[in-house]
């Protein structure tokens, strides 16, 4: 058996292609226009060199080369590496050297640090999409639309032939225990994940869908574009959530179908509505962290028809594992029943099932198609998350008699700001590199605007002084824009238990 997950465009092209793929504002681009500037993008990574297996990182918003350029690249049997655009240079080059990638596509406002992150990786061609009237992209650097240009004449048709098992997508995950891991997904699970979550969603080929999540995260790449694309549906792009930008989308484009994350509904809900024509709009997905019951009441009263139906999934699951199918059937608080194909289950610390009920609370683990091959490079932490067959979460939850599940904490010291996973150890590490930090430790806050906001708290060292602001920019310069602290917070101290451990339930409630 072969088979390539840019099938799901070649097939939605053959069913229509005349049909309006990708819409940007006024720019609309057709499913027919898509494929043939894909097939260009594949006969031009191949001139420049790459082959089969060969990786591609992207680093962009959500903007059509996004979709044109991850589809050339899979269509050539090349591995794509979505990165956010935030990155700074260290992260990039961490990234780019982890992933083995042989170039970057990156957008002409942040290439300046991919270019050195590029340069620290070593042996990586550099791309830049360029907007009208963007910068100028840097010396070193070949424009995208040299490689559009270099496939002129490309057949749609000439698609490499995969194994389903072969890695269609890596995408980058961090744990309480290091750097960023690869996670590791197939053509066969991406082409699942959409199939089943565009059935689970009741997507239609004439749904318009919006495309504000960015592409570069699991669930805007798999839920969003994946899925609209399988279903043959429309999709609507959005580069940066900002709810005027959403609202002319929504209006113009007339969008039905609408995935965020609760911070997004938040903002919404108040919205000011007035003299605005939202009406299409029928389904919505919250994910990426537990919406509040009065928010889904507050969207769900100010916009007319429109359901949010809650769901819950992992980068190493291609973004969900579990769902509430509709709004007769769902339950407020709940993340829903498992998906189709995936088995979902709740252990004790011996791994052993517990009962339903919600005094069983026990770690969530996950089985099926969904869940990714293995984390790239990482035999042994592959293994310890996939124990006994089973993808251990690291959430915390149970579930009830009907089979629905609820999640009541996160077993990992996550937090979620604005929709993005930001990961203490990562923040850290780089903590401690400063010179008069002596520990630290960093937890999240509760925002109203953000749902979390990324707090740290440092000791120094004897003799040492430094000023919390000091410290915030040191930390700024090092990390991408949603990750570093917007408070630090010095004291002579980390609280520690017995162990020696860090006790951050102390500092959260500081």
């Amino acid at each position: 058996m072969t088979f390539n997950l840019a099938t799901i465009l070649r097939e939605s092209t053959s069913a229509h292609p005349d049909k309006p793929m990708l819409q940007l504002g006024p720019l609309t681009l057709t499913y027919g226009q898509v494929d043939q500037l894909s097939a260009q993008v594949a006969a031009g990574l191949r001139e420049a060199g790459l082959q089969r297996g060969d990786s591609v990182a992207l680093q962009l918003p959500n903007v059509p080369q996004f979709v044109i350029a991850y589809f050339g690249a899979l269509r050539a049997g090349m591995t794509v590496v979505p990165l956010n655009p935030l990155l700074k240079a260290p992260e990039v080059s961490y990234h780019l050297s982890d992933s083995g990638a042989k170039v970057l596509v990156t957008f002409d406002a942040f290439a300046e640090e991919a270019v050195k992150g590029a340069a620290e990786a070593g042996g990586v061609r550099v791309y830049v999409v360029s907007a009208p009237g963007g910068p100028e992209a840097p010396p070193d650097t070949t424009p995208f639309d040299a490689v559009v240009a270099a496939g002129a004449g490309a057949d749609p048709a000439d698609v490499e032939q995969m194994s389903p098992d072969d890695t269609a997508t890596i995408i980058y995950t961090s744990g309480t225990t290091g750097r960023p891991k690869g996670a590791e997904l197939t053509h066969f699970q991406m082409y699942m994940a959409a199939s089943v979550a565009a059935e689970t969603f009741q997507y239609r080929d004439d749904d318009v869908g919006m495309a504000v999540l960015p592409l570069f995260h699991v669930f805007g790449l798999s839920s969003v574009m994946n899925c609209a694309i399988r279903a043959g549906a429309t999709l609507s792009l959005v580069p940066r959530f900002d709810v005027g930008a959403v609202l002319d989308a929504m209006e113009e484009h007339r969008v039905t179908v609408f995935c965020g994350v609760p911070t997004m509904f938040v903002a919404l809900m108040h919205a000011d509505l007035t003299g605005r024509d939202v009406s299409r709009l029928r389904v919505c997905v919250s994910g990426g962290a537990s919406i509040p019951g009065e928010v889904i009441k507050g969207f769900e009263a100010a916009y007319g028809g429109a359901t949010i139906l809650e769901g819950y999934g992992l980068s190493e699951t291609c973004a969900l594992a579990t769902f509430n199918r509709s709004a007769e059937e769902r339950r407020v608080t709940s993340i829903g029943k498992r998906l189709w194909g995936c088995e979902v289950r709740v252990v004790d610390g011996e791994d052993r099932p517990l009962p339903p009920g919600p005094d069983n609370v026990g770690e969530i683990v996950l089985r099926g198609h969904n869940v990714m091959k293995g984390y790239l490079g990482r035999p042994e932490a592959t293994a310890e998350a996939m124990r006994g067959g089973w993808f251990h979460t690291g959430d915390l939850g149970y579930a009830d008699e009907d089979g629905f599940f609820f999640i009541v904490d996160r077993k990992k010291d996550l937090v979620i700001r604005g929709g993005f996973n930001v990961y203490p150890r990562e923040i850290e590490e780089v903590l401690h590199a400063h010179p008069a930090v002596m520990e630290a430790a960093v937890v999240g806050r509760p925002d109203e605007r953000l749902g979390e906001e990324v707090v740290a708290f440092v000791s120094l060292r004897p003799g040492a002084s430094a000023e919390p602001d000091e410290v915030i920019a040191f930390c700024k310069e090092r990390l991408a824009a949603y990750k570093y602290p917007r408070e630090v917070v010095v004291i002579d101290e980390l609280p520690k238990g017995p162990s020696g451990k860090v006790l951050k339930t102390e500092l959260r409630g500081r």
